[in-house]
């Protein structure tokens, strides 16, 4: 199943693994077209900048690859509390 990580420039982490997710509930959580493919390498999260906006980053594995996705990383910009909000509707 994708993971979903979150990621925050300004703490210099590089990337916490929040969730994992079905392909159904990552349509719910972003629209396809609000994420950008990054290839088979996680993004760099901190390159420097403490004024980098929060994001989430999607990994689908090969074995996953269903429809329109492809293996690798998408990322997306997030307002990761609301993101988390979502993440907790999906749990009940």
């Amino acid at each position: 199943m994708p993971s979903l990580y979150f990621c925050q420039p300004h703490a210099q982490n590089q990337g916490m693994l929040r969730a994992i997710v079905s392909i159904d509930d990552c349509k719910y959580l972003v629209a396809k077209d609000k994420m950008t493919y990054v290839g088979e390498q996680f993004p760099k999260v901190y390159e420097g900048s403490s004024q980098s906006v929060d994001f989430a980053v999607l990994s689908i594995d090969a074995s996953e690859v269903e429809g329109e996705w492809q293996a690798g990383y998408y990322r997306f910009e997030a307002d990761l509390m609301k993101l988390n909000q979502q993440l907790l509707t999906l749990a009940r």
